[in-house]
């Protein structure tokens, strides 16, 4: 018997489309790569505040971004542009400056959300499991999430973990 039913995709319209339909009403769903600190005024925009409406749920797959968020070499499965690189040095920088890892801002901004249900971060090997763990208990002071903010580095109404 099925006891939820959503969609998994890469994009935000397919999400749109299904929510717009009178029927059939979906569980939740996944969208990976697009609620992330690199890449979330779309889905920050145009389908996070319908979801938590409507008490359902987004998985967010791959919250670092196909890797770029820390130090990987792809960005929405293709090699980062000089765009993209730029901004994780300028996040990185500030979370440097607060002691802030970057897998810790990643999942935590992504699980900020109250339309997040829950993260997917992947891992490569199996010691990347600890580390997402460690991410999510990391402290990360407010001053941080201020200073991002600040700096034009997150969309001004995404939610944060941290009230500023």
């Amino acid at each position: 018997m099925i006891k939820a039913w959503g969609l998994g995709v890469n994009r935000v319209e397919p999400i749109e489309l299904l929510l717009a339909l009178e029927c059939p009403r979906p569980d939740g769903f996944l969208l990976a790569g697009r609620y992330t600190l690199l890449d979330h005024d779309r889905a920050l925009q145009r389908v996070m505040p319908e979801v938590a409406e409507r008490g359902l749920g987004i998985v967010v797959g791959g919250p670092y971004s196909s890797g770029a968020l820390v130090g990987g070499p792809n960005f929405e499965y293709a090699p980062v542009t000089p765009a993209i690189l730029d901004k994780v040095a300028r996040i990185k920088a500030i979370a440097d400056r607060h002691g802030v890892t970057m897998k810790a801002a990643g999942l935590q901004f992504s699980l900020a959300n109250p339309a997040v249900a829950a993260a997917i971060p992947g891992a490569s090997k199996p010691e990347r499991i600890a580390e997402d763990r460690a991410g999510l208990e990391e402290a990360i002071p407010a001053d941080f999430w201020r200073e991002i903010r600040k700096a034009g580095l997150v969309n001004p109404n995404a939610p944060l973990p941290l009230a500023v």
